[in-house]
């Protein structure tokens, strides 16, 4: 018989030592917040209910959260310690299973982990993930009989407080992640008392009563050992998860057949899939969901977030593309801006200080000096010359600009829109173009030149 699971996330906590405004489970690693990142362990779990217990910027972790209408949130007020958090958080929740308690600031917790704890527990089973680690300083230990058989848990602060030096060698400790049977442990967290160092009431006492009560004490180990757990509490500690996030990203981004030119220099803040021999340069921050297709080159310092790039497109250096589709055989920068809503057909050309923005442009065409094109709808072939750009906002509303099969526009041109370009026609240099023009024209339209002979520039007095 398969018992109901439920969860407990802990995340009332302040984070005094990571010196922000910012609640601790706000804080971001991989660009989401650490609290997103236990989350998404746990929904793979599909339990009956996840209950999260906020109290330091309550509000703010809700809002952060507002759209994950499955979670019930509960706030500890004041905050008495692990125990009374845990005993808010289980009043929302049903006896007749078992509760898997989880923190908020362990983001690199495994789905897997997590299932395999779970499956441990019953209702005559309390399941405990505790970890070997070669610096157990800070942690509970796990304190273990002659057989074997754990007995309870010391926090650090109290084993060193009563100089017990047997305990403060273990190096087993505590992971804080456990999964108990429902109905017991909600009238165990009842005796809980704040006789300890902290005056608090620790979730940590309830294995020493699980032992006397003659419930059995299953024990297992994360797979990815002490990285896997480790929790964070200042801005060093949210920096080592940080490496080795991206580590594990890049990883397995090379494990299936990506080139890295250095799997310690690139940033994955999303999802990113990709297609067969593709190769990433230095530095590139990846955000969103990304696709990339076959052959794709992705040049140093690139961002790319929320984007579909497909096969033998290449993005050079120092290209930024959000929000964005580039078709086949497409190139790309370096130096270029895709806006959102751009939408590049095959072996288009974006070149050198290139900004494009909701705009669509059809196979061939090319755009390769400083230019803008934004709010247009760009045919096959179309040459945009440097300088020129279209002119899409009037102030108050944005405007189309229809640049048809085979024009050339000149250099430094401005098309006002709304206006239309007819197939192959011409844009002299230069040119400020208000009217729509007939296929196939030529279109000048520059101020008459005058030249002053003999013209003095004004002096400073």
């Amino acid at each position: 018989m398969t018992l109901s699971l439920s969860v407990i996330v802990l995340a009332a906590g302040k984070g005094t030592r990571m010196k922000s405004r910012l609640p601790k489970v706000l804080q971001p690693l991989a660009g989401r917040p650490l609290l997103a990142h236990s989350l998404e362990s746990i929904a793979a779990l599909k339990p009956e209910k996840t209950v999260v217990v906020v109290g330091h910027g309550a509000d703010e972790v809700r809002t952060a959260f507002a759209s994950q209408k499955h979670l019930d949130f509960v706030l500890q007020m004041p905050q008495n310690g692990t125990g009374h958090a845990t005993q808010i958080g289980l009043a929302p929740i049903a006896d007749g299973g078992v509760t898997l308690i989880v923190s908020g600031d362990t983001p690199l917790i495994n789905t897997q982990t997590l299932a395999d704890l779970a499956a441990l527990a019953n209702d005559e089973t309390f399941a405990l993930l505790t970890c070997h680690v070669a610096d157990p300083t800070g942690y509970g230990r796990i304190v273990r009989n002659a057989a074997g058989d754990v007995t309870k848990i010391v926090e650090h602060k109290d084993a060193l407080a009563a100089g017990d030096h047997a305990t403060l060698a273990i190096t087993e400790m505590n992971t804080a992640i456990m999964c108990a049977p429902t109905a017991w442990l909600r009238k165990a967290l009842t005796k809980l008392t704040p006789k300890n160092a902290q005056g608090e009431l620790y979730l940590t006492d309830v294995i020493a009563m699980a032992a006397i009560d003659g419930l059995k004490i299953a024990t297992a180990q994360p797979a990815g050992g002490e990285t896997e757990i480790a929790g964070v509490n200042d801005k060093i500690q949210l920096a080592a998860l940080e490496c080795a996030f991206q580590h594990q990203q890049a990883e397995a981004l090379m494990r299936d057949g990506v080139t890295l030119a250095d799997p310690h220099r690139i940033d994955v803040r999303g999802t990113i899939t990709c297609g067969v021999d593709v190769f990433i340069d230095v530095n590139c921050v990846f955000e969103g969901e990304v696709a990339l297709g076959d052959n794709v080159t992705i040049g140093a310092n690139c961002v790319v977030k929320n984007a579909n790039i497909a096969a033998n497109a290449v993005i050079h250096p120092m290209s930024h593309i959000e929000g964005a589709a580039v078709g086949e055989g497409a190139l790309i920068g370096p130096f270029a801006r895709v806006r959102p809503g751009a939408k590049l057909g095959a072996e288009v050309h974006i070149g050198n200080f290139v900004e494009v923005k909701n705009s669509t442009l059809a196979k061939g065409a090319k755009a390769n000096h400083l230019a803008y094109l934004g709010d247009a709808t760009v045919g096959e072939r179309v040459n945009f010359g440097a300088g020129a750009i279209t002119a899409n906002y009037d102030g108050a509303n944005k405007h189309q600009t229809v640049i048809e099969a085979d024009v050339h526009i000149g250099s430094n041109s401005v098309l006002v829109a709304p206006v239309t370009i007819g197939e192959g026609g011409t844009v002299g240099g230069g040119s400020t173009v208000t009217k729509d023009t007939a296929p196939g024209a030529l279109t000048v339209a520059r101020g008459k030149q005058i030249s002053i002979a003999n013209w003095k520039r004004p002096k400073k007095p």
